[in-house]
């Protein structure tokens, strides 16, 4: 058999720590050789980390960048390696360095650069035209980045007909919710359309905004799943491809012939050295399971909340808790990413909290070990309204009133913030966020919003799901975060008898217009097949109407195809209704 043992790095690389991405990628690659691979790969831009953004238009961050990969080269001993880089030129490229025993052999400029949702690439890097084939004594193998493979008739295809038999696609893809099994049936579309076997590779970790999910997986000739990395994990994920039984089923498929003769001159053949053949025994690659929707998403959550405070080097969190789902949610997300003794909370009632929101606060932290201080808030409430009394006197309480509650709040939270380093994480939902059901300054003022791409629905899943996983493990005390979160009305606590219907549609009614209008861009007549004309107008008019506060929100984890921040632009000043 004509095999070949390839090693896709699956790491978490940190954007602007060059020489600590440097030292995880040579560890990756020493311990790939170790393990008898010939080629081992490493995610789009792994040196960098992804996205650089704006560190791309200082000159020293590029010179840096290629100075390292040379030393990098110097450790590729016995080994090939594939390394996502940025490469100065005329101009800079997103790139891929092919690297042995010193050498930088060829490098890879990415063709198709992203220019939509949360990427930006035009504003930074020239697309490649260059599409080279490596052939390394009978073996024939190509290299694109990441959005290279999305298009049917990008390079892979031609590095395909030009004789490639396995195609290494390196990857910065961030997750959202079902994208995975997404790029599953892509790939295998790829790799039974174009006859090769496909190695995707993702990196994982968070990003500010973004998580990266990994999955990184290997698809055959005939687009069958043989070989998956698990999601939310640093892993290298070994491969042995049999390259016989591509050129067995190239045999017979004639389809390829006569598309050969049209790739002329559009490939370039590269010389590469031959890799070091390790005798192995062949061993069955490992197949990841898949995730059921909310155990992926509360996954995605731990492990962009857990980047986040380690890669700004914060140890410790605090939270504002209220007795509600969104609280709960936050807290339960926390304890078991961050450890019990790294949570902390304030419960911080007024006149208008309830006694089952204290019950149900002290219940939670008593479930989940996290310390609880309870601060009132009464006196400070009542001194704000004395010494405003004479501006707002003969007028009715209205939100002015309550959002003062809200922001003294957010001040004693970043008191405590201030004076322990802990990082405040808020706990508004997407829900919210969209309209406006926040309060500027009191409860958006934070460091992370870690749920505020989550809505209001799904955040009642999460914890459902939490609960159960807790009663699935067998341990004592029933559900972690106590029933009546889960089943009492919402309510914000601002005023007397306050519930979310007062200001909100349902949530269940709400939601699908949410999703309509703000991730789908549907119409205002398509949207009335979701609700009646005076709600749907409502609802897309608060939307609008909220976009200053949105954003000046703090940053928060993308889970859906369109979350608010830097994947959706909307003007502020804006006049244009669509109902």
């Amino acid at each position: 058999m004509k095999t070949l043992r390839v090693a896709l790095a699956q790491i978490n690389p940190t954007v602007g720590d060059l020489w600590g991405n440097a030292k995880k990628i040579t560890e990756y690659m020493k311990e790939a050789a170790s393990q008898g691979a010939a080629i081992v790969a490493f995610p789009e831009l792994a040196l960098t980390g992804y996205p650089p953004e704006d560190l791309l238009l200082k000159p020293q961050f590029i010179e840096d960048n290629v100075a390292i990969l040379r030393e990098i080269s110097r450790e590729a001993r016995g080994i090939m390696a594939v390394v996502g880089f940025v490469n100065r030129a005329l101009d800079i490229y997103n790139a891929a360095a092919i690297i042995k025993d010193g050498q930088i052999i060829d490098i890879y400029h990415k063709m198709f650069l992203p220019n939509y949702g949360v990427f930006d690439e035009q504003r930074y890097f020239q697309a490649g035209t260059r599409c080279p084939v490596y052939e390394m004594g009978d073996i024939r193998f190509g290299v694109t980045i990441c959005e290279d493979i999305w298009y049917p008739g990008g390079p892979a295809r031609l590095q395909a007909l030009g004789g490639a038999e396995f195609i290494i696609n390196i990857n910065g893809s961030p997750y959202t919710i079902g994208k995975n099994a997404f790029r599953e049936k892509m790939l295998a579309t790829r790799a039974s359309d174009y006859s090769t076997i496909i190695l995707y590779l993702n990196m994982v970790g968070g990003q500010d905004e973004l998580v990266f999910d990994g999955g990184s997986m290997v698809l055959n000739e005939k687009g069958n799943l043989t070989a998956k990395a698990g999601l939310f994990r640093e892993e290298l994920l070994l491969a042995d491809l049999d390259l016989e039984s591509v050129f067995m089923w190239r045999l017979h498929d004639p389809r390829r012939r006569q598309e050969k003769l049209a790739v002329g001159e559009q490939v370039s053949i590269v010389s590469v050295p031959a890799p070091e053949m390790v005798p192995h025994k062949i061993a069955p690659s490992p197949l990841a399971p898949s995730l059921k929707m909310d155990e992926e998403v509360y996954t995605a959550l731990r492990f962009g909340l857990a980047d986040y405070v380690r890669k700004n080097g914060f140890k410790e969190v605090v939270i504002g808790l209220s007795g509600g789902v969104d609280s709960a949610l936050v807290a339960a997300i926390a304890v078991d990413t961050l450890g019990k003794d790294a949570v902390h909370a304030l419960f911080m009632p007024s006149r208008f909290t309830s006694a089952q929101s204290r019950e149900d606060s002290y219940a939670l932290a008593e479930n989940l070990g996290f310390s609880l201080e309870e601060i009132s808030i009464e006196p400070l409430f009542k001194n704000y309204l004395k010494a405003l009394s004479p501006n707002f006197k003969g007028l009715k309480a209205d939100a002015a009133e309550e959002n003062l509650q809200a922001r003294i709040r957010g001040n004693l939270l970043m008191a405590v913030s201030n004076k322990f380093g802990w990082l405040v994480v808020t706990t508004g939902n997407k829900s919210e966020m969209s309209v406006g059901y926040a309060t500027l300054y009191g409860d958006m003022a934070g460091g992370f919003a870690l749920i505020k791409d989550v809505p209001k629905s799904l955040v009642y899943s999460l914890a459902g799901w939490r609960n159960s996983r807790q009663k699935k493990a067998g341990q004592k005390g029933g559900a972690v975060i106590p029933e009546r979160i889960l089943t009492r009305e919402p309510s914000a606590e601002l005023r007397a008898n306050q519930k979310d219907t007062d200001s909100l549609p349902p949530y269940d009614l709400l939601d699908p217009v949410l999703k309509a209008y703000v991730e789908d861009d549907m119409s205002f007549e398509e949207i009335l097949n979701l609700c009646d004309p005076e709600n749907a107008r409502r609802v897309i008019a608060m939307i609008d109407r909220s976009e200053y506060k949105r954003r000046q929100a703090p940053p928060g984890i993308k889970i859906t195809p369109r979350a608010f921040g830097r994947d959706r632009r909307f003007p502020i000043t804006n006049k244009y209704k669509s109902y």
